[in-house]
């Protein structure tokens, strides 16, 4: 029978000298008392692993196992004499004196194990420090593994060339301002988002591209906007994609310089005049100053600054504010900035993402008046079934990988869709009755040898039939906010006289008085700025209030969903793991279930949460947010990047929740179809408009008048 020595050297032959003294001393002197073989994997199993890389954990053990099994055996053979006790040990009765009790019926308690080992010290220090070592070099090694950057996936284009086309650009005979791309493929790493699609904007009209979320609506944009598929070189195009660089330079004039022809003429003018002054001119910079203000003129420069004043305050900028560096201003209000600035500088195309994401009520309804006079062509992606009805004049339904286009605006769309798809369910109901009924023809004449011509000819009119396929219909999206939760008697939440700031000379709220329960359905509007993120912070008592009482039942729980979800969720982990993390102790089913009552499913729950479109990531902090099954909900601006589809079905699952519901939120559908109470956030207090959404359109609509900015 093989030794544990034997073992570990035909086992670890090239095992180091210190750390085989260190496990041989380990065995010698704790042998008899190891029970089994999980105690010898303790003692000396992670001695082993560091000392081989070809040997896994499972492996270690079978070789402790083994080791164990013959420390057994020598223990079973020595000639220790075991002592059969005479009488019962009286513990209680030991004096403390009794140190040297007979050998021969010494208690099991006093026995005393000798501090004598066979153990190197000073090898046995050596052993530890390089396992220790290479424990940390191997920590290192997964530390920079975590924490190397996630590389995503890029979007990339490709379409058919025409020479014809090519050349007309080439020359520069191309004037016009339509935009015609054909057959052309969108891919975003190996996923195709589009083939051989079509896409035709007219000069001048308003297009809205529309579809469900992660088609790959942003990434065509981009693709445009990029040039990445072929647009006329004389066409001008402004995607509002990225907020304003923060610098000295004011509201205002960020705006301003936004139209670069007008900069170029000033500069101009000014390098000629102090050409003048000088008295170094040639003679010519009168004539060239004339021309440039017959330019001026023509574009009606001097009208330019009330122009980007008129734009900043109908995106909420007061007048203080245009005047402010754009530094001093938040990322919110840079996007805005960035919004002002493509407006004003009037490009040919001009390319909107979700423009409504970052304004409140008041600024979407003066953008909907503003756009509806805009004179060059616009493609933008919006989810706000108002917004869309207001201003464009053509929708572009991206779905099953191609783009179709309908004419009119969003009501026009959906009644026309669902004629064409009538229309298409009854041709295919059709042409299926043909082909049956060719088909039972042919089934019942196959053998006959008289009718074997027809037979003949039914089958190649068969062959030449175009191939029928079925109807494509795009899933129904169902949301479902879980409310197994017993009913609460009133109060439920509620704050009283409360009085808020930040700064002492800027006052939030004074003597706010506001109450819900759980058949509430309340939605807070109001101006960016004027406290409506603040006070839904007061309600779930995130912030202490200065004066006053915040009052909650002992048992509500309540559901946060923040406008700035994205940033806190996990960009680097997928979807199932952001949840084990966040809920730990369940099944991985019970995490995919959650995220597929959310349309999170399949590959999308494995994919990095840093690849998921907006709309994806609104629907993973959704199924965060129920996992712990609140009875109170409160959102902050719950849809943003949501698609149509999606909005709709939370809405009617926010009116079946059992629950109470206060939202703050921009999207007019959203409002009318959930909210029994409209309450405004302004002058640091909260009010309550009886005649709801209607008469609060009303009031901005008489405002804008007054104040002349339509």
């Amino acid at each position: 029978m093989a030794t544990y020595v034997d073992i570990l050297k035909s086992e670890f032959p090239e095992i180091d000298t210190e750390v085989f003294d260190y496990i041989t001393g380990v065995l010698d002197s704790g042998g008899p008392d190891f029970e089994d073989e999980d105690e010898v994997y303790e003692a000396i199993g992670g001695v082993l692993q560091g000392s081989s890389d070809s040997k896994n954990e499972d492996d270690v053990r079978e070789i402790c196992l083994q080791m164990f099994n013959t420390l057994k055996l020598n223990n079973g053979q020595s000639s220790q004499q075991q002592v059969l006790l005479d009488a019962p040990v009286q513990l209680s009765q030991m004096s403390a004196d009794n140190v040297t009790a007979t050998d021969d019926i010494q208690g099991i308690w006093m026995i005393k194990r000798s501090n004598n080992t066979t153990v190197n010290a000073k090898k046995l220090e050596k052993a530890e420090a390089k396992l220790k070592a290479k424990h940390v070099r191997r920590n290192e090694r997964d530390s920079q593994k975590t924490a190397s950057p996630l590389v995503l996936e890029e979007a990339s284009a490709s379409q058919a060339s025409s020479k014809k086309e090519n050349r007309v650009d080439q020359t520069g005979k191309n004037r016009s301002y339509d935009i015609r791309i054909e057959n052309f493929d969108v891919s975003f790493g190996e996923r195709s988002l589009l083939q051989g699609a079509e896409l035709s904007l007219a000069a001048g009209r308003r297009y809205g591209l529309i579809g469900r979320n992660g088609l790959g609506k942003t990434t065509l944009l981009k693709m445009l906007a990029s040039r990445s598929l072929r647009v006329p070189a004389h066409i001008s195009i402004l995607h509002v994609e990225q907020e304003v660089d923060g610098d000295d330079t004011q509201a205002l004039q960020s705006v301003l310089e936004s139209d670069t022809q007008r900069e170029g003429l000033l500069k101009e003018e000014r390098d000629l005049n102090a050409r003048i002054a000088k008295g170094s001119a040639e003679g010519l910079e009168t004539v060239r100053l004339s021309e440039i203000y017959a330019k001026l003129e023509e574009i009606e420069a001097d009208k330019a600054p009330a122009r980007a004043s008129v734009i900043l305050c109908g995106l909420g900028f007061s007048a203080k504010m245009q005047q402010q560096t754009t530094k001093e201003f938040s990322g919110g209000w840079r996007m805005r900035l960035a919004l002002a600035r493509a407006l004003f500088a009037k490009p040919d195309l001009l390319l909107l993402d979700e423009p409504t994401n970052m304004l409140d009520v008041r600024a979407i309804l003066w953008l909907e008046n503003y756009l509806q006079t805009w004179q060059s062509t616009i493609l933008v992606v919006s989810h706000d079934r108002n917004f869309l009805n207001a201003v464009v004049t053509d929708i572009v339904h991206l779905h099953s990988q191609r783009l179709e286009s309908y004419r009119g605006d969003y009501e026009n769309f959906v009644k026309t869709k669902e004629d064409r798809l009538k229309n298409q369910q009854r041709e295919y109901e059709a042409q299926f009755q043909y082909r049956e009924h060719i088909q039972v023809f042919i089934d019942r004449f196959r053998y006959n040898a008289n009718r074997a011509a027809q037979v003949q000819s039914k089958l190649k009119l068969l062959e030449r039939l175009p191939e029928l396929k079925p109807l494509e219909k795009e899933t129904e999206v169902t949301l479902r906010f879980p409310d197994n939760f017993e009913k609460l008697s009133p109060p439920i939440l509620q704050l009283d006289e409360v009085e808020f700031y930040y700064s002492p000379d800027h006052r939030l709220f004074t003597r706010l008085s506001v109450s819900a329960d759980l058949e509430s359905r309340i939605c807070i509007v109001g101006e960016n700025g004027a406290g409506k993120s603040t006070m839904l912070k007061l309600l779930m008592g995130e912030l202490t209030p200065i004066n006053g009482i915040r009052q909650a039942h002992r048992n509500l729980k309540i559901g946060y969903f923040s406008q700035h979800h994205v940033d806190q969720l996990d960009l680097n982990v997928c979807s199932v793991e952001l949840l084990l993390n966040k809920f730990p102790g369940r099944t991985e089913e019970e995490y995919r279930h959650q995220l597929g009552g959310y349309g999170i499913t399949g590959e999308l729950s494995t994919r990095p949460v840093a690849s998921l479109s907006g709309g994806q990531k609104s629907r993973v902090a959704f199924a965060q947010m129920t996992m712990p099954c609140p009875n109170f909900y409160i959102l902050d601006e719950p849809t943003n990047h949501l698609d149509m589809e999606t909005i709709e079905a939370l809405a009617k699952a926010l009116n079946k929740f059992k629950g109470g519901v206060v939202l703050v939120s921009h999207d007019e559908r959203l409002i009318r179809l959930v909210c029994k109470e409209l309450w405004v956030c302004e002058g640091g207090n909260v009010r309550r408009i009886e005649g709801g959404f209607d008469e609060y359109r009303d009031i901005l609509q008489e405002q804008f008048r007054k104040e002349g900015y339509l």
